[in-house]
């Protein structure tokens, strides 16, 4: 059986852990995650969508060679379809075949409510997973106040009792990344019970360094003008800024299209990329007709300003 990684024992090695796995981090996050890990508690992460949450959770699961369970939140989300749920057209089908073979019998009940029967969803399937699987929680905000408290006990005693079966416990705790873009407030009652990091858009040192980890066959200069280009893109007011994925998204498209440099012409015909609404991108022509337009946005230098 192949051994799994153990959790970083320092800052330091968290910080590496990330860096291995081409996540750029700063201290403070490699330090919440450490202490995550070590003090087994939650990680909760809010922040503007594609700032990294849900990637340093997958990061997480790769670096540490542990299962991912993603438990994807929505409106109307509900305990049935995050923790478990029965197998009833196997139940059915079973029954008829019992009362084929010796009638309808009292003993049935139990035979049919089982194991045999039993759906793990995300939640159960992380409190019986072994080795401790990393847990995502992805979009909390999205669902509502009831599942919200529902996860309490969950994240509180990691166990759940289902009626048929028993108490069933984690014989690891998994570790958990529970993630917001901040559509709604989190109760207090769940942040105390994980640590906190707000993740904001990254400045251009940071940005850049994601690109070029993420992206080596993107030359340098192009990168440059992307990043710079991105990071006054989100000064203006625009209804969804972009994030890094849109900007791991956009310059995978120039090096498809073998683009060298940023201009107005290949911004415009490259736009979906990185703007996904019209008003945005209506914007966008609007100040590119402006005469600061390539003052401001396209880097000429090589370097930032």
């Amino acid at each position: 059986m192949k051994s799994t990684p153990p959790k970083p024992g320092s800052i330091q090695e968290a910080a590496a852990l990330l860096a291995g796995a081409d996540y750029v981090a700063e201290r403070p996050l490699a330090t919440v995650l450490y202490l995550s890990l070590a003090m087994d508690k939650p990680l909760f992460l809010e922040g503007e969508p594609g700032v990294g949450k849900t990637e340093l959770a997958l990061v997480l699961a790769r670096a540490l060679g542990r299962e991912l369970i993603r438990l994807q939140c929505y409106e109307g989300v509900d305990a049935a379809s995050a923790l478990y749920e029965w197998n009833y057209p196997k139940q059915i089908l079973r029954i008829k075949l019992e009362e084929l073979k010796e009638g309808c019998r009292p003993e049935m009940e139990p035979l049919i409510f089982s194991e045999e029967f039993l759906l793990d969803r995300p939640l159960l399937k992380a409190l019986r997973t072994v080795p401790a699987p990393v847990l995502l929680i992805d979009e909390l905000d999205r669902a509502d106040e009831e599942f919200e408290a529902f996860l309490l006990e969950i994240l509180s005693q990691w166990q759940i009792t289902i009626p048929e079966l028993g108490l069933i416990r984690a014989q690891e705790k998994p570790m958990v990344v529970i993630t917001s873009n901040r559509t709604r407030e989190i109760h207090d009652a769940l942040k105390r019970r994980c640590l906190y990091h707000w993740i904001d858009y990254p400045d251009f040192e940071k940005e850049l360094a994601v690109v070029r980890a993420r992206i080596p066959g993107l030359e340098d200069e192009l990168a440059e003008q992307v990043v710079h280009f991105l990071q006054e893109l989100r000064t203006l007011d625009l209804i969804k800024k972009p994030g890094l994925s849109e900007t791991l998204d956009w310059a995978r498209a120039l090096m498809a299209l073998n683009a060298g440099v940023l201009d107005p012409e290949l911004i415009e015909t490259t736009m979906g990329c990185i703007l996904k609404y019209r008003e945005d991108s209506d914007l966008l022509r609007e100040t590119m007709e402006r005469p600061e337009f390539e003052n401001r946005f396209l880097l000429r230098t090589g370097t930032a300003c």
